[in-house]
Formats: C-alpha cells, sequence, structure tokens
C-alpha cells in the first residue's frame, strides 16, 4: 500500500495534468497529446470567454490557438467530437471502441422514440444530399416541419434527423460555422485501417476480452487517466460507463489485481484511490521531491468548467479544499458567484475564481469579478502572474484585456 501526503496527491495530479512547473504540452502537437492522454476533452458550445475544450487547451498547451483544435478536428481529422462523457473531443483511433461501447450509437433509441418517423422519414433524403454535396447543414434542408425534441419543445426537423443520425454514428461533423454544424458521412472520413485495428480491450489490456466485462475496464481506466487518480466512488466522472456500482466495483477488482491500477492512500482521506500503473513513474517522483521545474515561480491559469481535473468535484474538495459549481444552468437568484465562472490555479492550489466576459464587437476581454478562497493572502506577485494570465487569456480570445489594479499593500 503507497501512501501519500495531501500535498504530494496535489503534485500527482498536477504533474499528470500537465499543470504544474513548465509546459508539459506544446503547439499543435501538444494538443494531440493532450488528447491521447486525457483519452476524451468535454466540451460544450457556450462561449462566454472561450468554449470549454478551448479553455482547456489553452491552460496546458503552451501556444495554443483555437484554429489548432479545428484543424485537428475538421482538416487532420486527428480528432472527433462525439459522445464518450457526454459531448467529447477524442482520439479518431478511439472512435470504433467507443461506437462498440453504444451499440446503435447509444443514444440512438432514446432519439428515435422522441423524433418519431418523422425523423426515420427524413433519413433517406438526407443521405441522397450528403452523397451529392458532400456535407449538409440543417439549415440548407428545405423543410419547415418542426418537432418535439431533446434541446427544445419546437425545434426543426432537419435539425433534428441529422442530430439523430450523428447520435446512431452514421454522421460525422464536417465542420462548423460559429455553432451551426455541417454533417457528412461518417463512412466517407473514417479511414478503413481505423475501423479494421484491434479494439484496445481486445489486445490483452486490462483484463478484457473485447466483452462487456473489458469494454467497461477499458473505459475505467480511460477515465482515471483522464483525472489522474481516482476513487470508486459515485462521481460524473463516470458518466456514460452505463455501469452499475457492483459491475465497477468488480471491474476495479479485476483491474487492480492484474496490476493494471495501483492502490493509494493520502492522508486525511479514509477511500483507496487508483492511479495508472504506467504513471508510477510520476509518482515515483512526487515521493522522492524530483520535481522539476515545479519549484520555480507559481504558475497561473485558469481551469475551464468541465475540465477532465474537476470531473469529481468531491474530490478535488478532499484534496485541496475548493468547492466548485458550474452555475450556467441554475437560475440567477440562486447563483453564489456567477453564471460562467473559472477556477484560478496558481501554482498547487485553488486560490479562488474568475469572471471573465469577451465583448467580442469591441474585442474586449472584461474581469467582471475575482472572488478569492478564505485565508488566500493577496500579494502583489499573485496578482501580477493573475494579470499575466489575463493577458494570455485575452490574446487566445482575439481581445485586448482590461486588467484589475494590482493591490500594492
Amino acid at each position: 500500500m503507497i501512501t501519500l501526503t495531501n500535498r504530494q496527491a496535489r503534485q500527482f495530479i498536477l504533474i499528470k495534468q500537465g499543470l504544474l512547473g513548465g509546459h508539459k504540452f506544446v503547439g499543435k502537437q501538444g494538443v494531440l497529446d493532450f488528447a491521447r492522454q486525457a483519452g476524451c476533452i468535454q466540451f460544450d458550445p457556450v462561449d462566454v470567454c472561450g468554449r470549454s475544450a478551448d479553455i482547456s487547451l489553452n491552460s496546458r498547451v503552451k501556444g495554443y490557438t483555437k484554429d489548432m483544435l479545428d484543424a485537428l478536428l475538421y482538416e487532420d481529422r486527428r480528432l472527433i467530437d462525439y459522445f464518450d462523457k457526454n459531448l467529447c473531443i477524442f482520439p479518431v483511433e478511439d472512435l470504433p471502441a467507443i461506437l462498440k461501447l453504444r451499440p446503435g450509437g447509444g443514444y440512438a433509441e432514446a432519439y428515435d422514440r422522441r423524433g418519431g418517423e418523422a425523423v426515420k422519414n427524413l433519413m433517406p433524403t438526407i443521405r441522397r444530399l450528403i452523397k451529392e454535396r458532400g456535407y449538409i447543414s440543417a439549415a440548407e434542408i428545405d423543410i419547415n416541419e418542426t418537432i418535439e425534441w431533446h434541446w427544445s419543445i419546437m425545434t426543426s426537423l432537419p435539425r433534428a434527423a441529422l442530430e439523430s443520425m450523428y447520435f446512431r454514428g452514421e454522421l460525422i461533423i464536417h465542420h462548423k460555422t460559429g455553432t451551426n454544424k455541417s454533417y457528412a458521412l461518417m463512412e466517407d472520413y473514417i479511414p478503413k485501417e481505423i475501423w479494421n485495428a484491434t479494439l484496445p480491450y481486445e489486445d490483452g489490456g486490462g483484463s478484457g476480452n473485447g466483452s462487456r466485462v473489458g469494454r467497461l475496464e477499458w473505459h475505467i481506466r480511460r477515465r482515471i487517466g483522464a483525472v489522474g487518480m481516482l476513487w470508486n466512488r459515485p462521481s460524473d466522472a463516470w458518466l456514460g460507463l452505463n455501469a452499475k456500482t457492483p459491475e465497477r466495483t468488480a471491474a476495479f477488482e479485476r483491474l487492480h489485481e492484474c496490476g493494471s491500477i495501483v492502490e493509494i492512500m493520502i492522508e486525511g482521506i479514509n477511500a483507496p484511490l487508483y492511479i495508472l500503473a504506467e504513471d508510477t513513474a510520476i509518482l515515483d517522483r512526487v515521493i522522492s521531491g524530483d520535481i522539476q521545474g515545479a519549484t520555480g515561480a507559481p504558475r497561473c491559469e485558469f481551469i475551464a468548467p468541465l475540465d477532465s481535473m474537476i470531473w469529481d468535484r468531491k474530490l478535488i474538495k478532499a484534496l485541496v479544499g475548493f468547492e466548485y459549481s458550474w452555475e450556467i444552468y441554475t437560475p440567477a437568484v440562486k447563483r453564489k458567484y456567477g453564471a460562467y465562472v473559472l477556477p484560478i490555479l496558481y501554482g498547487e492550489q485553488f486560490i479562488g475564481r474568475i469572471e471573465i466576459v469577451c465583448e467580442r464587437k469591441d474585442k474586449r476581454l472584461v474581469v467582471k469579478n475575482i472572488w478569492y478562497e478564505s485565508g488566500v493572502k493577496q500579494t502583489k506577485k499573485m496578482q501580477t502572474a493573475i494579470n499575466s494570465c489575463i493577458k494570455r487569456f485575452a490574446k487566445f480570445n482575439g481581445c485586448h484585456a482590461c486588467l484589475p489594479p494590482i493591490n500594492e499593500k
């Protein structure tokens, strides 16, 4: 049994995530490297100061620009946006494994029930139009009919049909223009060698053999790798696994027994946590104190609301005493902070949260508020680091920054 101090556990996660010390991920290749490490990057179309996936990458990838992600998604086709833990971006080579985890597209049956015959009847027309044009958006299908749909009581029938075919795994997103999606046939864009490759849970990884058991083990390892370390407790980190607690517990036990994951204990936490066996090298560095590049000036980053590091909010609270809730869907009168507030990471600690808004018409990045955690001493050094982070964040959003004054005390 390996026992870590609370600080060692924090350092482990931050090094694994590429958020402590110098940048672990650099440029366009760094985007791809992080996506492969995390397994999936959760995204949401809301863009108040950058989309959540862009914010996650901006905090880790040195020199990140939004066109890097778009190029990897819609030009190079090295990444794909589909379902894993809700809407996610992940390496295209993982697509067959993800589709196998969700027979028939996973969500298809639920969407078929909602859309009914109207959606099914439109599908042949959509296939024909895409074959003729290469790709198509809902706005380009000349049908004005609306139906009840998951996102809205009244949604256009073309949009519903396109989304249903996407959830089934028949279509991919060809490109986006703002929030408008154009779809293409998946078969036209995913190379045959990807479909023909051995699935990751069929090659002896974990104790899997391609069965549901093996798929679950692969998925659990994927989520542990995304966060860095996880416990076997109910958590948003397990969304999309489609497994009940006894199944998940049995999979944890098998993975531990075969040495695929390593159990650790953390001082002050009464439940075991698990890391991937291949991450013990990071663990050894942390235990020995050999944390190169992590002892200089504290690095400041703004963390995305759907960032994989904070998927398990209870774990983050236990490790760093920071409690975070994304309040975008909380009624305004019930919000404690604001609709789109980002945690502020400074060195090894979450020191507060910041509300930033891009005023795109004037190309201004405006800091509406900063809330510091109780007990945080607001030094000039800290505020300089935050302002530097705001400037980088403004550049990432194509804006100039409106900086808050530095406290000279």
